[in-house]
Formats: structure tokens, sequence, C-alpha cells
């Protein structure tokens, strides 16, 4: 029974087309396209026409932009119409119009025509192409009329270019093209169309004649032509293909041929595949070639196998779409596949019904020709005798599984019949009626079918019934019937085990492709997934090649280009990967980007086959695979999913690629900035204190006699403090120089916190002035767990920083305190603070706040160096605005054991030693 029911991917075509009142389902404009393959064939005129039309029959047109090129029939139809102003561009000393964007928005008119849509707008515009414009003007729900040539599409435009010689630089996207919802043709001669060039229709003379000798040569004026029209051919039969699953129909519209041709492993079959061929070639028609597999695929011969594979190879040569499908009822699953692709003729070679006493119904041709309805079926004899192991070239089917199955088998079944047979005395004996004893031999023939094949369940069902005449119906030990009524129970019980057997083959066949498509489907996911989470070239291939020898039973090996050479990335022991020839084979496939190798037409006499690894950006390497028997590997469904694989692969390793890329961008920006910031450093910070220093020490030279003593006192200040703070420039360049390489060594011991702080103030003693230092510790014998040089340049820079930013004369407050193992220290100021998006960016190199109101000068890396020993310390330093003004450092030392008390501190314990000794301390 044939199912006309639409299937849920047409469901949701339809939704996606229709509304609940079948009207457009988001409200959105409708853009209408007039196409042509050349200027000139009319298709603004016709545009300007269909604009008339619509106005007289009381639609709202309005004249976004039309471009007459000078012709009197086009201004003649604007005529009438209503015009938007044009916008008015100054470019380059000449005024320039172009399309009114806000002004048709405003409008909001029901239909405009904007012109040339491929066209460039001219500078300060709001989008660079005016299909821009248009996308918004559909958006706004309003109605577009605009035309364009097929050099314009975009996916053409390189063919034009190829056969003009003119490279047309404004192009429409394939997809903005695609969406247009009605394409209108417009087409004349070329002939005509050369005719109304010379007559100056076109372009004025002066550019007539340049296209005349360049793109308007007569040839090219053909092929473009063909361009066009097969586009739109292209445009309508998409149009077909969407009304006719939008609206669920699975019937086949013959709007045009398209033939499916049955393949499979008899070797009729590639005559067949070229008869089909040669009818498509008569009938101008797509061919389609469909293999449908089920469980039996499994038992055919290496010599089935290896014609099937060759056939669909065949197919594939000969252009064919090849199709691998899975199904138990092989013509529903080949008519269904011909409805969805709208096949109208379906060529077959000819089969007969099974022969013998267990007919099976009809032949799969004649079910072809009962079922297929609409569609032509052509039956092709082939010149080769069908192989007695195939029923027909539309399945992969053995009919070897009858009476060849093993002995164990059949013994198998005996058993169970005898099984059987003695739980069924059990019952007689123990009074039960015929009919459990009946239900006795059905649960014999019920386990033979689902343990065994088709064959032993069909005996078993012949043999319970016998088995049931024999001992269980008078006369006894007999095969005779006294009672004709038991012919209706032998009829039921024969009846009942046909019946299981077919829905358990069914099942297991069943059971077998979906475990089969569950195992392939699950196995390329973990793959994805794992090589999702894996970085490095060598893991990622270690990853493929054991999921890929997992799952195909296979030898895989990954080669991947190292030092100009492709070589297995590796090393495993592969006698293939490492014979030279091979090795010339893996890179004449990585070269061209094509499989090649045994199994293939291509370098056939190698040992393995080599899969090309492509990715966006080409060949990321190559899979070579090794196998005993390679032709289960080119089944088109095997292929694809071995291509799949390599696909994961090959993305694999080119996102692993663009990360290395990208860090090592990273890297170079990083020093790029780095050497820029240093050279702005050099030429401002270094050279400001050298300049002064240099104009000290010269008035000092060269004027020491007429300087008094105040003056020179002076200036050996200045000289002083200057050098002062470009040595701290230089150590802080150097510092950080160290810790971003990672070449410092943190040494920690316990220092107390007063000491580190007092020589931090003393280097900075001429920067504090006469600030107000206030140090709150406790315990005042605070003790810190650091690298006491590292610690006290944290502090120095901390110090400096508040310094500079907080008024002359404000107090530094360092307040520091021992919370357990943590020693915690802070420095705050009185200035004006951080702002909230300083305060995140504080720590990195070259930032500095914005609130300086004194000292502005240095590099921003004082702060960077505090949070990098911080860093090293595994501490922590950050920021904060206190509530009566200022910012706050903070400080977090953290150490493995409790600080000494003082009791136990180093000093304590010298004075201990020299009081045992008698002797002073």
């Amino acid at each position: 029974m044939q199912d006309d029911r639409p299937t849920p991917e047409q469901m949701l075509s339809r939704l996606q087309t229709e509304g609940d009142d079948g009207t457009t389902a988001k409200r959105r404009g409708k853009l209408k396209i007039f196409f042509g393959y050349a200027a000139g064939v009319g298709k603004t005129y016709a545009m300007l026409q269909e604009a008339q039309r619509l106005k007289a029959e009381g639609h709202d047109v309005v004249v976004g932009y039309v471009e007459p090129h000078g012709r009197k029939e086009t201004e003649a139809l604007v005529a009438g119409l209503e015009q938007l102003p044009l916008r008015q561009v100054n470019h380059r000393g000449a005024t320039l119009q172009e399309f009114n964007l806000d002004a048709a928005l405003s409008r909001e008119p029901e239909i405009i025509l904007v012109d040339e849509l491929a066209h460039t707008n001219a500078p300060q515009s709001v989008h660079t192409k005016r299909w821009q414009d248009v996308e918004e003007l559909l958006q706004a729900g309003i109605d577009v009329y605009s035309t364009c040539n097929v050099q314009h599409v975009e996916s053409l435009n390189d063919i034009v270019a190829k056969i003009s010689g003119v490279v047309v630089r404004e192009t429409v996207p394939d997809d903005v093209f695609g969406r247009a919802d009605e394409l209108s043709i417009i087409d004349i001669a070329p002939e005509e169309l050369l005719a109304r060039l010379k007559e100056g229709k076109v372009y004025v003379p002066a550019q007539a004649e340049r296209a005349l000798e360049r793109f308007f040569r007569k040839e090219n004026l053909f092929a473009l032509r063909e361009l066009a029209l097969r586009r739109v051919t292209e445009r309508v039969h998409a149009d077909v293909e969407t009304a006719r699953h939008g609206r669920g129909v699975n019937d086949v519209w013959p709007t045009g041929e398209t033939l499916l041709v049955c393949v499979g492993p008899s070797p009729s079959s590639a005559f067949v595949l070229r008869s089909a061929k040669r009818l498509a070639n008569a009938l101008q028609a797509e061919l389609v070639a469909v293999h449908i597999e089920n469980a039996s695929t499994q038992q055919l011969s290496p010599e089935a196998r290896n014609r099937l594979v060759n056939h669909l190879r065949l197919a594939e040569r000969l252009g064919a779409e090849t199709v691998t499908l899975a199904g138990d009822d092989l013509v529903a699953e080949a008519l269904a596949l011909a409805r969805r692709k709208n096949v109208t003729k379906i060529v077959i070679g000819k089969s007969e019904a099974p022969r013998g006493w267990f007919r099976q119904g009809a032949s799969i041709t004649d079910r072809l020709i009962q079922d297929s309805g609409e569609i032509d079926i052509y039956v092709i004899r082939g010149k080769t005798e069908v192989d007695a192991s195939v029923s027909n070239d539309v399945v992969v089917q053995a009919q070897s599984t009858s009476i060849g199955a093993k002995p164990l088998q059949w013994l198998g079944t005996l058993g169970i019949l005898c099984l059987a047979t003695g739980l069924a005395w059990i019952l007689d004996w123990l009074g039960a009626s015929e009919a459990n004893i009946v239900m006795a031999f059905l649960l014999g023939v019920v386990c033979v079918a689902l343990v065994y094949r088709r064959w032993h369940a069909l005996v078993a069902s012949i043999g319970a019934v016998l088995l049931f005449d024999v001992f269980f119906t008078r006369p006894y030990y007999i095969i005779v019937v006294d009672d004709a009524q038991y012919l209706l129970t032998f009829a039921v019980m024969t009846a009942v085990g046909l019946i299981v057997t077919a829905l358990s083959s069914r099942l297991r066949e069943t059971l077998w492709q979906t475990q089969r498509n569950t195992r392939q489907t699950e196995a390329l996911y973990q793959l994805g997934r794992k090589l999702t989470g894996i970085n490095g070239q060598q893991f990622l291939a270690s990853e493929a090649e054991r999921a890929i020898s997992e799952l195909f039973q296979v030898q895989a090996i990954v080669l991947l280009p190292e030092d100009g050479t492709l070589r297995p990335i590796l090393h495993r022991d592969a006698s293939f990967a490492a014979d030279p020839s091979e090795l010339a084979v893996a890179r004449w496939v990585f070269q061209h980007e094509t499989i090649a190798g045994r199994g293939t037409d291509t370098l056939a006499a190698s040992q393995a086959t080599y899969l090309p690894l492509l990715s966006p950006a080409g060949a990321m390497g190559v899979l070579a695979i090794q196998a005993e028997d390679v032709g289960p590997l080119f089944i088109p469904e095997s292929r694809r999913v071995l291509e799949a694989y390599a696909s994961q692969l090959a993305l694999a390793l080119e996102r692993d690629r663009l990360a290395i890329e990208s860090q090592e961008a990273t890297s170079a920006v990083e020093k790029e900035q780095l050497r820029s910031t240093l050279l702005a450093s050099v030429s401002h910070d270094l050279r400001t204190p050298l300049a002064v220093i240099r104009g000290a020490s010269s008035s000092m030279l060269h004027a020491n006699s007429k300087l008094d003593t105040e003056t020179q006192h002076e200036l050996l200040e200045t000289i002083h403090e200057e050098s002062d703070r470009l040595s701290r420039l230089v150590e802080n360049l150097l510092r950080w120089t160290q810790l971003s390489s990672g070449h410092v060594k943190v040494t920690k011991e316990w220092f107390p916190v007063e000491e580190l702080l007092g020589s931090a103030l003393g280097r900075l003693e001429q920067s504090l002035g006469s600030r107000d230092v206030r140090i709150d510790l406790n315990p005042s014998m605070l003790m810190a767990h650091c690298d006491s040089v590292l610690v006290e340049q944290v502090f120095i820079n901390l110090l400096e920083n508040a310094c500079r930013y907080s008024p002359d004369g404000t107090a530094i407050e360092i307040r520091g305190e021992q919370k357990g193992k943590r020693t915690i220290l802070e420095i705050a100021d009185h200035g004006p603070g951080i702002s909230k998006e300083d305060q995140e960016r504080v720590f990195e190199k070259f930032q500095r706040g914005e609130q300086s109101i004194a000292d502005s000068r240095g590099v921003g890396l004082g702060l960077a160096i505090c949070k990098a020993v911080m860093d090293a310390h595994d501490g922590k330093i950050t920021v904060s605005n206190a509530e009566s003004g200022g910012a706050v450092f903070r400080l977090e030392l953290l150490a493995d054991e409790l600080p000494p008390s003082v009791d136990e501190s180093p000093a304590d314990d010298y004075v201990e030693d020299s009081q045992t000794d008698g002797t002073e301390p």
C-alpha cells in the first residue's frame, strides 16, 4: 500500500513556505529580478512595462532608480510614474546621482523599481552595494523590482570573464540572487541585440564600437545566452521541487526527465548501466544509480562483491549520481527514492520469479511494474546470464543461503524439533488439549526462526506439522489424517510458521542495518569529539588511525608533510609505508588531491589505498589504508564513511595548524607591540632624562667659572635625580625581561617586612620628599616568606606609583597583618583612585592610569612587574579604591608553614648561643 502522507522534511518545507492562511509566513517584501544575458536585451524596458501595467491596476508603484542609458523608449515609459528624488553625492569633483534609500523607506510604497542590482554605491552611502539597499527595502516589507545580467552573478563571474575576456567587478551574491521570489528571463536573439547595438539603441556610438570589439562579439553572446538560460532552468527546477516537497506531494511531476538505474552484483549490471546512460543521453536526462543493500550483503562471495564495487565505479565514471540505500523491502525503497528525486523512468535488468516449490510471489521486475504508477519501467535483458547467487539487479542478496548452510545449523534445527516433540509428549501425558500441544510445536518453530535462517524455519514449520501428525493424531506413527479437521490445524500451523519465519528474517535484517548505521554514526561522532579535544599532529593522527583501523578492520597510516617530505607521522612499523614506491604514490595523491592506489583506476599496483586529507586550505596529508580485500571499502556507503573520517581528520589538522599559526601571530604581534612600545619609551622616557643630564652637565662643563655654588648644586641634584630615574627605568625593563622569559629563580626565606620596607623607602628618599609615610604592622615584627630582592622591587614600584598618582604633601599608608600562613600588606595613597575600567587592566604591561596629576613619565611596566613577581610567589595582588579616596594595593604572600615567632627568630638564636658561651652578643 502506497503511503501518500508527506514526510517530516516536506512538512517543514511547507511550514517555511506558507503560513496558516497560505500567505508568506514572515512579513517580507518580494523581489522580482528581470534577468538577461547582456546589456540591451530589454530588462529595464520590460520592468517599466510591468510597472505601468501594475499602476493601471491600482497598485502603488514608485520609481526609486532607473538608468535609461539615453534610450528614448525607456524614458517614455518612466513618464507617469512617481519618481523619488535622487541623492546627490560629490566624489572626486564630480556629482553622482544615487538611489535615495532614506526617501524610499519614508515613502513606503507597495512596489519600488530599483534598476541595476549589482551597482556599487558611491562613497559615504549607507551600504556599499545596491543589493544591500534592496535587502533593507525587502525587510521593510516593500516589494522590489530590479534588473541583473548573467555576468553579475557571483558564481558565474569567472566563467563570463573566461568567455568574454572582460572581468566584471560588480557582482551579486548567489544567495541574494537565489532568494528572489520571481525570476523573469528577458531574451532576444544575439543577432537582434547586435543590430540594436549598431543602431545606437544600447550605447552611444563611441561606446558601441568598443563594445562590439570586446564584449559584444557574436560567439560571446551565444555562450552568455546559454549560461543565462541554464541558470533560469535551474531556478525553475528548484521551484518545482520546492512546490512538490513543500506541499507534501509524492507523485512524480514529469517536468523533466530523470532516470533511475538499479545496480547489483549481477554480471549483466554493466550492460544495464551503459544502456541506461545511452538512454539518458538521448533524453538529455539526469542519471541516478541506486544500490539497495541488506543483511545478505555480508554473504556475497568475493567475486560478487568485486563485481558490485566495479559496477558502482562504472556508474560514477558514466556521470551518474550513486545512491546506496538500506532496506528489506527492495521495491518500496527504490520507488520511494524515485519519487523523492522526481524520477520519470526506472531502468532495471530483467529478473525472473523464484523457481521451485517455495516461490515467494512475483519477481521484483513485476512488482516494480505493478507499483510504479506514473513512472515508466524499462526492462533490459543483459548479455551475460544472471549469476545464480543473485536474484536480480536491484538487490545485494545471495540465494546461496538456502541449501548450502552449515550442517551444524541443520543439526540445531533438528534438535529444537526434538525438544519441542518431547515437550508435546509431556503435555499429552499430563492430559493437555491438542491446542496446547500445537503451541509446543509453534514454540519450536519460533525458536528456529530466531536462531537460524529462513530456510531452517521453513523446514521446521513443515517438520512440526509432520511430527504432530505422526505422534499426536490418529492413526499414530503414520502420515495419514483420520479426521478432516486436522487439515485446518496443519494449515494454520504451516501458515503461522511461515509468517513467523518472514517476520524474524525481516527483523534480523532491520536489526543488522540499524546496528551498522548506529555503529558507524557512533564511531564518527566519537572520532569527531575526540579530535576536537586533542591538540598536536601526532595525537590527532594516532586517534584517527586507531578509530579507522577498528571500524574497517584495516591497517591505517597517516602521512603528513614534514620538512618538505611526506612521511608517516607516528613512524609505526608498516612495510608498505617504508617502501619508496609507496611513498611516491602518497606524494602523488597529496599533490593531485585525488584518491589513488590499490582498488582504484590510478596506480592500482600499489600495496595500499591512499586518500587525500582535504580541508578548505587544501591537502593536509594522506591517509593510507592497507586491507586484504579493498572491495568493501569502495561500496558507496563505506566510501562515504571513510571519506567522512578523512574529512574529520583533515579539519582537525587544519584547526591545529591554524591554532599554531594563531599563537605565532599573537606572539609576533606582542613582540611587535613590545618593540614599538620600547622604541616609544626610548624616544621619550629614556631620551628625556638623558637630555636633562646632558644639558646640566654641559652647563657645568662650559660655564663652571660663571656659576655660583648654589646653581652648581642644583644642577648636580638634577643630574643625580634624572640618573636615578633613568636607572629605575632601565632596571624595570631588565626586570620585566627576566620575569617574562622565566629566567628568574625565586628563593624564598623568612624576612622581616619592616626591613624590606626600610630598604625600599631608603632608595626612594628623594622621590618621597616630605611625604608622610605611615607604617602600621601587626605584629610589629611581621615576617614574609619571599624573595627579598623581588619583593623589595614590588614595594619600590608601588611606592613610586603612589607618589606619581597622588598630590604632593599627602600621606602614604602601609598596613600589614598576619592571618595564619598568609602575610597581607596594603599600600594606600590619597590620590584620585583608579577607575573600574583601569582596575581590570592596570596590571597589564604598558598600561598607565589616566588620573595622573603630577609626574606622567614611565612606560607602564611598574605594576606589571609587581603582578609578575606576585605570580612567581604564588601570591596575589589586587587594587581597589578606599572609601575616603585614593587607591589601595593589597598584597598576599602565602607560606607553607606558620612564620617563626620573635623568640625563634635567627637573632634570638644568636643571642642564646652567645650567652651560653659566656661571650657578649
